[in-house]
């Protein structure tokens, strides 16, 4: 059964849609499912400014990019990129806990959920592969 915290998290959309003038883009899928996700970034100064997404996924996937498109806002992509590698590793060592800024994603990257690691990693994945590359 799906954790009310998932859904809870899922159903906040402020920041689903596109983003017409974004400074960096990208679009992945999983080839396990089939979960597509497009993120929309504006960097400035080294920070993300904005934050928008479209999906079409399941909802672990939606629950994680509505969870980063909130808590990426305003953070220097250095700390970005820390908070990325450590979501990554998350499920393989035995961490319990995200640093105090990222304190959320405890609720949704768990041992419990370790059957959906790839749709929970996909929007952080995506992000990083957006900030690696600029828009034209």
């Amino acid at each position: 059964m799906i954790d009310k915290e998932i859904i809870r998290i899922a159903s906040n959309t402020e920041n689903h849609g596109a983003l017409d003038s974004h400074t960096h883009s990208s679009k992945l899928k999983n080839s396990i499912c089939g979960d597509d996700m497009k993120i929309y970034l504006v960097v400035e100064n080294d920070k993300i400014t904005n934050f928008k997404y479209e999906c079409e996924s399941c909802i672990y996937c939606q629950a994680s990019v509505s969870l980063l498109s909130r808590k990426a806002k305003n953070k220097s992509i250095e700390k970005i990129k820390n908070f990325a590698q450590q979501a990554n590793s998350h499920f393989d060592k035995n961490t319990n806990s995200f640093d105090k800024e990222w304190k959320e994603f405890d609720k949704i990257i768990t041992k419990n959920n370790i059957p959906r690691k790839e749709c929970l990693l996909l929007p952080i994945n995506t992000m990083l592969d957006a900030l690696s590359k600029k828009s034209l």
